[in-house]
């Protein structure tokens, strides 16, 4: 599969975005600070989520992918093992050690930026990421999520599992609301 362009526009979400990714999600999102990419079709399929949710609750997910079709292709992915080789990998490939490391050095430093702007101290996640990052492999959702907001080259590991992912956006695309309405009813 060819990487999707980035749409990554950081930018506040509409309240159009909004009712997408409610639908996407099948419920009301929790604090949307930003929409961080665009699928082709037009729709955010990841949202960034500021490191402290408004009831206090510490939130290391910065980026969040709300596309269900994307999720469900990650889910597949993950399915097939691919996760158990790329924790191999990790440990013997320093090289890719390096630039996995780096990014969770960016994921970190974008999430902590947000945080700067909104006045928030979040001790609590200080050093934590998502996905495994730095060391492991756990969770593909995340690390696509970033991969999509940074855009290439930044998360290796993203990356490739992007790349083995269908074209979720082009049967019955999100930026659709009646599409999502009828796979949640």
């Amino acid at each position: 599969m060819v990487h999707p362009e980035n749409e990554f526009v950081r930018e506040a979400p509409t309240q159009f975005d909004l009712e997408i990714v409610e639908a996407q999600l099948g419920r009301t999102p929790r604090d949307v600070s930003a929409v961080a990419h665009r699928c082709p079709c037009g729709a955010p399929d990841v949202v960034e989520t500021p490191p402290r949710l408004a009831d206090g609750t510490p939130f290391p997910t910065f980026y969040y992918a709300t596309c269900p079709k994307l999720t469900a292709a990650i889910s597949t992915l993950e399915s097939s093992g691919i996760m158990a080789t790329m924790n191999e990998r990790l440990l013997t490939d320093l090289e890719l050690a390096g630039n996995y490391q780096a990014a969770h050095i960016d994921y970190e430093a974008a999430r902590s930026a947000l945080a700067k702007e909104l006045k928030l101290d979040v001790p609590e996640i200080e050093g934590v990421t998502a996905g495994g990052m730095p060391d492991r492999v756990k969770c593909l959702h995340s690390l696509v999520a970033h991969s999509l907001a940074a855009g290439s080259g930044v998360n290796p590991l993203g990356d490739e599992a992007l790349n083995e992912l269908n074209q979720w956006w082009q049967v019955k695309p999100c930026s659709v609301i009646s599409n999502l309405k009828e796979r949640n009813d």
